[in-house]
C-alpha cells in the first residue's frame, strides 16, 4: 500500500541541476534533494529522484509500483531483456539459473585462486616501472581477467572486456540520447555476441560453471543467455575497476587508515566496504513507476522514470554520522552499495574476494611505499569512479 492516499499527495518539487557539474561531483546536488522532500522531479534528467536512505530501502522492494521491467528503458534497448528488468517469478527462474556460477562457494573455490593468478602476474609487470596509472595498468586488468573468468568470455581479451563495458555503461546512461554514444554501445554488443558465438561450442563440449556454461546447462534461451551476460559485463567491470582504484586512493589519502589494516586494527574488507559506501561505484537504479502511488507524502505518476539514487542514500545524514567522511571503523551494514531487496546485486560475493581479499592485499603488499603522483580526477553520478591515478612506488 502506499504509504500516504495519493489523492492527498502533493506533487514532486523540482530541483534543476547542472548536468556537467552533477557528473563532476554530484554530492552537494544530492543533499539539496534530500533536504527538499522524499522525491524530487529533476528535468535536466527527465526522472523523479528517490535519494533518502530508508525511503531507496522500502521502495526498491516495492516492485508493483516501482518495476525493474522497462520494455522502454535504455539497457533494454540496448542490452537486451536481462534478469535485472525483470521482477517476480522470471526474475526469480534466471537469477536461480545463473546462482552456480556467482554463488559463494564457486567463488570460493573456483574463482579466487584464478583472481589470484591473474592479479600476480600483472603485478609482476608492474612492480619493476616503479610508477603507472592504478586505474589504467591495475584495476583495469585485474577486473578484465576475472571478468573473462566468470562470464566464459576466455576468448575475449581484457582491454576488449574493458572496452565493451564502458560502452555499455555509457549508453545505458545516455539520457541525453547522443547518436555517437548509441552506436558505439550498438558497436559493443555485437562484439560480445560474437565472442559468445564463439565460446558456445567450447562450453557445450566442456561444461564449466563459468555464467555462459550455467545458462546453456539449464536450458534459458539464446536471448536470455546473451542478455545475461552482457548485464554481467556492464557492472561486473567497471564497478570492481573503479572500486579496486577509488579504495587504494582513499587509503593512500588516509594513511593513517591504512595503517590501521596493516597492523591487523583494521580489515581490507572494511576499507572497501566504506569505500563502496562513500563513493558508490553503482549511484543509481532505474525503475519504472508502474502504478500512480505516493512516497512519503509525495505522488509518482504512472510511467514516470524513477531513479532511486543509492548514492544519496549512502550519504544520507538520518542514517550516517559525518557521511561526507571516509571511515573504516564505520558499521556499514546500512550501505546501499550493492543495491538491496530482491535485485540485490547476484556479484556480490565476487566482487568483494576480488576487491578485498585480493586486488587491495596484493597491491600494497607488492608495491611497497606505494603513493600518489599526481591528481586524481573523479567522474560520474550513475556510475562513479577515479578516471586516471598516477602512482609511484
Amino acid at each position: 500500500m502506499p504509504d500516504t492516499a495519493t489523492a492527498d499527495a502533493a506533487e514532486a518539487p523540482v530541483v534543476d541541476i547542472d548536468t556537467q557539474a552533477f557528473w563532476r561531483d554530484p554530492y552537494p546536488d544530492l543533499a539539496r534533494m534530500r533536504a527538499t522532500a522524499p522525491v524530487v522531479r529533476v528535468p535536466q534528467l527527465g526522472a523523479l529522484l528517490i535519494t533518502r536512505r530508508d525511503d531507496i530501502f522500502e521502495q526498491e522492494k516495492r516492485v508493483e509500483t516501482f518495476s525493474s521491467f522497462q520494455p522502454e528503458g535504455l539497457m533494454t534497448k540496448l542490452m537486451g531483456e536481462n534478469m535485472m528488468r525483470k521482477d517476480g517469478a522470471a526474475h526469480r527462474a534466471e537469477r536461480k539459473a545463473t546462482f552456480p556460477a556467482l554463488s559463494p562457494r564457486t567463488v570460493r573455490d573456483t574463482w579466487r585462486a584464478q583472481f589470484e593468478a591473474a592479479a600476480a602476474c600483472i603485478l609482476d609487470d608492474l612492480a619493476p616501472r616503479g610508477a603507472a596509472d592504478l586505474v589504467a595498468d591495475y584495476a583495469r586488468p585485474v577486473s578484465g581477467e576475472a571478468l573473462k573468468a566468470i562470464t566464459g568470455l576466455t576468448n575475449m581479451t581484457w582491454t576488449e572486456m574493458d572496452r565493451v563495458s564502458q560502452g555499455m555503461i555509457d549508453g545505458c546512461a545516455n539520457y541525453a540520447g547522443d547518436p555517437q554514444v548509441e552506436a558505439n554501445c550498438h558497436d559493443c554488443t555485437a562484439s560480445i555476441d560474437r565472442h559468445i558465438d564463439a565460446m558456445i561450442p567450447v562450453l557445450e563440449a566442456a561444461p564449466d560453471t563459468s555464467l555462459l556454461s550455467v545458462q546453456l546447462q539449464a536450458g534459458l534461451s539464446d536471448a536470455q543467455t546473451r542478455a545475461n551476460v552482457k548485464l554481467a559485463i556492464s557492472g561486473g567491470q567497471n564497478e570492481p575497476r573503479d572500486a579496486i582504484a577509488g579504495a587504494a586512493w582513499a587509503l593512500m589519502t588516509h594513511p593513517g587508515q591504512l595503517e590501521m589494516i596493516r597492523r591487523g586494527a583494521a580489515t581490507w574488507e572494511q576499507g572497501f566496504e566504506e569505500y563502496a559506501r562513500w563513493i558508490s561505484p553503482i549511484g543509481m537504479s532505474p525503475r519504472r513507476v508502474a502504478r500512480e502511488d505516493a512516497v512519503g507524502g509525495i505522488r509518482v505518476e504512472a510511467e514516470a522514470r524513477a531513479f532511486l539514487m543509492f548514492g544519496s542514500g549512502n550519504r544520507d545524514e538520518r542514517v550516517w554520522t559525518d557521511p561526507d567522511r571516509y571511515d573504516i571503523t564505520r558499521y556499514t551494514t546500512r550501505s546501499l552499495a550493492f543495491g538491496a531487496g530482491p535485485h540485490f546485486c547476484a556479484g556480490a560475493a565476487a566482487a568483494r574476494t576480488l576487491i578485498a581479499e585480493v586486488a587491495l592485499p596484493m597491491l600494497f603488499e607488492r608495491l611497497p611505499g606505494l603513493r600518489l603522483a599526481g591528481e586524481v580526477p573523479f567522474g560520474g553520478w550513475a556510475f562513479r569512479g577515479p578516471l586516471k591515478m598516477p602512482v609511484a612506488w
